[in-house]
């Protein structure tokens, strides 16, 4: 069944009739609901995909408790091996969920305020901010 054809049935089943009007009327409605994506969705996408990681997400939040670490630091409180750490950094930072600064050989990460607001937004739909 094609997508017009099962919305058609979608309508008539709503308001009990369709014609050809009231299908180009609702996706007029839809194409509307698509122009109102933001240009730049793809740092969004970004975003989602690095936290998708159990590794990433951790490191995320570690850093938005503990302010600013280095990798030295983030090792021993996960699982993982110091260059997975890195590697994770390293695609926080590209997703702009991660900042870094060096000081002589060190390298220090904070998450972003983009970061520390995704994870509010998760923590209060959980109802952790209450």
């Amino acid at each position: 069944m094609s997508a017009p054809t099962r919305l058609r049935n979608l309508i008539r089943d709503e308001v009990g009739s369709c014609c050809d009007a009231d299908v180009e009327a609702r996706l007029a409605q839809l194409t509307e609901l698509k122009t109102d994506l933001p240009d730049e969705y793809e740092a969004d996408l970004a975003a989602m995909k690095a936290l998708g990681n159990d590794t990433r997400y951790r490191v995320v939040r570690l850093l938005t408790a503990a302010d600013e670490l280095c990798v030295c630091e983030i090792t021993p409180l996960l699982d993982v091996s110091e260059s997975a750490v890195s590697h994770a950094l390293s695609d926080l930072t590209d997703a702009g969920l991660v900042t870094r600064r060096k000081d002589g050989t060190w390298r220090y990460y904070r998450s972003t305020p983009l970061a520390e607001r995704l994870l509010t937004a998760l923590d209060a739909d959980r109802g952790d901010d209450e």
